[in-house]
């Protein structure tokens, strides 16, 4: 249900990256294409990064969520055509850790979302 009031949360998921496609992983998100993006941006998603950790070859996204529903606003980036064909490229590339999961946009996570254990917010 929708409120008036922003969620303004932090999300951070993790999923492994397929040793053999990291240079193109890097490379097409490098330019992500702008239609993924003004999804993104639809879905009051901001701050968004991914980091690599190379030895485990795990990738760590980080983004904030300023919106009023998150499940509606994922379902919408889940059912963008240009999103899809987006996850169709990168999903391949990819491993995940969910017992069942079939691709980003699904019943069965992805992503796996982690828990936040610890946060400061130091003046800007």
């Amino acid at each position: 249900m929708s409120s008036s009031r922003t969620d303004d949360k932090r999300i951070c998921q993790i999923i492994k990256l397929k040793p053999e496609h990291t240079s193109e992983y890097i490379k097409i998100h490098a330019a992500v294409w702008p239609s993924v993006l003004a999804a993104l941006e639809r879905a009051h998603i901001c701050d968004y990064s991914i980091h690599h950790y190379a030895p485990l070859h795990l990738l760590i996204a980080h983004f904030r969520y300023t919106g009023t529903d998150f499940d509606a606003d994922m379902r919408a980036v889940a059912a963008d055509p240009e999103t899809q064909r987006w996850w169709a490229l990168t999903d391949g590339m990819q491993e995940n850790f969910n017992e069942g999961a079939e691709g980003s946009g699904k019943a069965v996570a992805w992503w796996i979302d982690l828990p936040e254990v610890y946060r400061f917010e130091g003046k800007p």
